[in-house]
């Protein structure tokens, strides 16, 4: 009696899964595209030109190469800079440290500490705007190179910061290898704040970061984040506020999601008044340390 009960069952769920089976069917969602948003990204530091890059956003499922890439910039924008009494229009330049290549920047103005400049842009038919003020830079009490065991010739940059008193500092951190970086490089978690470390003096380390989908070798085997014994390295310690912090710390966190089906989506703030994208203030400090 038991087994016939057994073998009932066994029956059921094979017409419960032929059922289940048999009410599939495929699903074609159709997306409605996106209008276009003028995308703005721009920097102005201390004793620096300002820069800009003008373009156009992409539907989030849209194909991602470089003549893709290309054709969403904006050549024929109109991009003021101004520190409220004196005004530069940027001009379209050609600069092979970006992709694209295709930049505005001033030619009149460079940037002061202190000082709040005021970003301007007509493009697409929409006038967009953002201000921003370069921090006064904080500067690493030092750095230096270490290994990485049990390797003897990769490791880290490490540094040492003395946080001034007062919450409301953010930073952000790039290297430059000469002979083997075209630009400084920002690694992932590159943006922090003193919010936890507010007027401490102590030591942190960071990874090399490697350009987007880089083909380099040294980015490609065991070389990948790590610096090498040799290197001349660059570091560029910036003070940033606090749009800047939150803008950058929202795209490190979408880049490292980049894949993960459980990850939450990310909201990339903007301080873009009309469009998005972020124009931000940076007040820089450079060192260098030779890998040994």
């Amino acid at each position: 009696m038991k087994s016939k009960r057994i073998f009932f069952a066994y029956c059921l769920l094979l017409i419960a899964f032929s059922f289940l089976s048999s009410c599939e069917k495929d699903i074609t969602v159709v997306l409605p595209r996106p209008e276009p948003t003028v995308v703005v990204e721009g920097k102005i530091e201390q004793g620096q030109y300002p820069y800009v890059v003008v373009s156009r956003s992409q539907a989030y499922f849209d194909p991602v190469d470089s003549s893709v890439i290309a054709n969403t910039i904006i050549f024929n924008a109109v991009v003021i800079v101004s520190d409220g009494t004196t005004s530069d229009t940027m001009k379209l330049t050609i600069d092979n440290e970006f992709f694209p290549p295709i930049i505005y920047r001033a030619e009149n103005m460079v940037g002061e500490v202190g000082k709040t400049y005021h970003l301007t842009v007509y493009a697409e038919g929409k006038t967009l705007t953002a201000s921003t003020t370069i921090p006064t830079p904080v500067s690493l009490d030092s750095i230096w190179f270490k290994t990485q065991p049990p390797s003897t010739e990769l490791g880290f940059i490490w540094a040492h910061l003395s946080d001034p008193v007062g919450l409301g500092n953010n930073y952000r951190w790039f290297t430059k290898r000469f002979g083997k970086d075209v630009r400084f490089v920002a690694p992932i978690g590159s943006t922090f704040e003193d919010r936890f470390v507010d007027g401490k003096s102590f030591d942190f380390a960071y990874n090399r970061g490697a350009e987007f989908n880089s083909s380099a070798e040294d980015d490609n085997n065991e070389e990948r984040g790590y610096f090498k014994v040799g290197d001349t390295v660059v570091v560029k310690f910036c003070a940033i506020d606090r749009a800047g912090f939150e803008f950058y710390r929202s795209l490190e966190i979408e880049v490292s999601n980049n894949g993960n089906p459980f990850a939450a989506p990310t909201s990339i703030p903007s301080n873009i008044n009309g469009g998005l994208g972020f124009w931000g203030g940076y007040g820089a400090v450079y060192d260098t340390v030779i890998a040994q």
